[in-house]
């Protein structure tokens, strides 16, 4: 199933393996007339573009390509400890239902997937609105131009509020969840005490109790 030349809203999301900053989720309409931008921005492979590469396209496709985006700050994360494939869901499935109101002319709407789709309607089961004629496919950005757009979107805005988080704490955040993370997370505890990891990170990662053992060993 490859989706060239026919018209799509393909949703994609970033942040979900990073204990510092947000969740963020995009859906796109990407029709033939956008295509031959992507392809000019070299939007090809949207994983393997680096964060200088983002941020040079990203304003444009944010510009020229339909979109609606979804920011889950750190906070309102952290009042919600349930788990992340139904986060994805929900939010997915807000975005997708924001962009399909809009009326555009699509052929399929795309997610990358990321659990059983019985799972994923079972995650949006309590939601207002639902949008459930779904096309779910693995490594959907290689597949469907509006999910690379997607994933490039939420990439660039991922990037400018990861950036922003660590302004607030002065310090520069390692994206992921490594070793190199909890180090950077004991030494803003230090600073500012354990409750400002609240703001700025997903608190119900292992690197929390990392940071705590790492905290008391010191």
């Amino acid at each position: 199933l490859r989706f060239i030349n026919v018209a799509t809203i393909g949703s994609d999301e970033v942040g979900t393996g990073d204990y510092f900053g947000p969740v963020v989720v995009t859906a796109s309409y990407v029709d033939k007339e956008h295509m031959s931008l992507m392809y000019e921005l070299g939007v090809k492979d949207s994983k393997k573009l680096t964060d200088q590469k983002i941020l040079e396209i990203g304003p444009t496709l944010i510009k020229k390509i339909p979109h609606s985006t979804f920011i889950l700050d750190n906070k309102t994360y952290n009042q919600r400890p349930t788990n992340m494939n139904q986060i994805k869901a929900v939010l997915h499935n807000k975005v997708l239902c924001e962009m399909v109101k809009k009326g555009y002319d699509y052929k399929y709407v795309v997610v990358d997937q990321f659990c059983y789709p019985r799972n994923y309607f079972q995650y949006i089961y309590g939601a207002k609105e639902k949008f459930t004629k779904i096309t779910f496919t693995t490594k959907a950005e290689d597949k469907c131009l509006s999910v690379a757009a997607s994933s490039i979107i939420s990439r660039y805005i991922f990037i400018k509020e990861f950036s922003k988080l660590g302004d607030t704490v002065n310090t520069f955040l390692k994206k992921g969840a490594g070793h190199e993370v909890d180090e950077i997370g004991v030494k803003i505890v230090q600073k500012y005490g354990f409750n400002k990891l609240e703001d700025i990170a997903k608190l119900n990662f292992k690197n929390t109790d990392k940071i705590k053992e790492l905290l008391n060993n010191k």
